[in-house]
């Protein structure tokens, strides 16, 4: 293993805190944790600022949106970061600052600048999961920052999950180019496939035909079938996989999901917003735009213990009681071997492992899924993405 070809490898499994200050503040320190242990580069989990909304109904079904959903859409609103984009996605000219700036101030909230002082202050490169506020949408997005050049790209998930696509838009394809960086004198081909996305086939093979040799996977999924996912990627693409997942428990849920601690008459959550009122998260019914009402069950009574039996049978059964994503993150080698990890039921887990990026050149010897090993017969375009490997 030649040290010219190595670098050290973090994957971060923390969970979202109460507000954005306080998440940023333990992300700086994961970093510096993960700095102590010679990492050259980290991943988070998607949605890590900003946060996954499990269980939260946001008090919507087919027909009829109850007031309780718009309450929760709103904090949940408030605490997304805002990074100065368009909802067009601003693409060069938002990484190099071109988008015309207000008469006061900056663009955005100030997270941006935030996560790159850290990386230039720690020398990690970072990426991280983010839930960007655009307008009057959500998307869930991934930020690329460099310890020397900043934030050099950001991407939102093309295409939101089940009930995600309630609550976040739908990203730009053309934010699926890879990036390309070189630390200790290892160049990096990298680029994201957020959680589901890792499921469509052609979406993986747009990052293969850049030459990705860092494949990157923050998710929120954390069932059986993950695993195997990650490991048919790393050996498709013969490149490193990192995943990423949150571990959580219920009681590290938001106020505004669990409706825990809140006054009648509305109180602030640990989020700083203010929270429904009793009254509200007491209805039990949705009034439907035909003018029926669908009964639901009580917002009080906690549903989520059996989902969860019912995604994971594997996990302990005390395990379970705890936990209502258990992790699973890992660090996945271009010949498919799991080189890091499953971390399961670690709320505050850290996996470093060095990697030697030869190997994946090792192992386009036989197959090479963007070049000799792509038949010319089989084309793949997207729509505003440049499938050439970048320079």
């Amino acid at each position: 293993m030649s040290s010219h070809s190595t670098l050290h490898l973090a994957v971060s499994q923390s969970h979202t805190l109460s507000t954005i200050s306080a998440t940023l503040s333990a992300l700086e320190a994961t970093v510096h944790r993960a700095k102590s242990q010679s990492a050259d580069f980290i991943l988070f989990p998607e949605a890590y600022l900003g946060g996954y909304p499990r269980t939260a109904t946001f008090g919507s079904s087919i027909g009829g949106r109850d007031p309780v959903g718009r309450e929760q859409f709103l904090q949940y609103f408030e605490n997304a970061v805002d990074l100065g984009d368009i909802p067009a996605g601003g693409g060069q000219d938002w990484i190099e600052r071109r988008l015309e700036k207000p008469r006061e101030g900056k663009r955005g909230d100030g997270t941006r600048e935030e996560l790159e002082r850290i990386a230039r202050e720690t020398g990690v490169f970072l990426v991280v999961g983010v839930v960007e506020k655009c307008a009057g949408t959500l998307y869930c997005a991934v930020l690329y920052v460099c310890p020397r050049l900043g934030c050099v790209g950001k991407r939102r998930k093309i295409m939101p999950t089940g009930m995600e696509r309630l609550i976040w838009g739908q990203g730009q394809p053309s934010s699926l180019r890879a990036v390309t960086t070189t630390i200790r004198g290892v160049k990096l081909t990298l680029a994201a496939a957020i959680c589901w996305e890792n499921f469509m086939p052609l979406l993986r093979q747009s990052l293969y035909s850049q030459n990705v040799n860092l494949y990157l996977a923050p998710t929120a999924d954390g069932r059986d079938t993950w695993m195997p996912l990650m490991r048919t990627i790393a050996c498709e693409g013969r490149c490193v996989v990192l995943s990423a997942n949150q571990c959580i428990r219920e009681s590290d849920l938001p106020h505004w999901i669990t409706g825990k601690n809140n006054s009648a008459d509305g109180k602030v959550n640990g989020s700083g917003g203010t929270v429904a009122p009793a009254r509200l998260r007491r209805k039990s019914t949705i009034e439907c735009e035909d003018g029926n009402e669908i009964a639901l069950p009580s917002p009080k009574t906690s549903t989520f213990s059996s989902a969860i039996a019912e995604e994971d049978e594997t996990a302990p059964k005390s395990k379970k009681a705890d936990f209502i994503s258990r992790g699973g993150s890992a660090i996945i080698g271009p010949m498919g071997e799991v080189l890091a990890g499953p971390l399961w039921d670690d709320d505050d887990g850290l996996l470093v492992r060095e990697v030697d990026f030869d190997d994946c050149l090792r192992g386009r010897l036989d197959l090479d899924l963007g070049g000799s090993y792509s038949r010319s017969e089989f084309k793949l375009t997207v729509e505003g993405l440049d499938l050439s490997p970048p320079p």
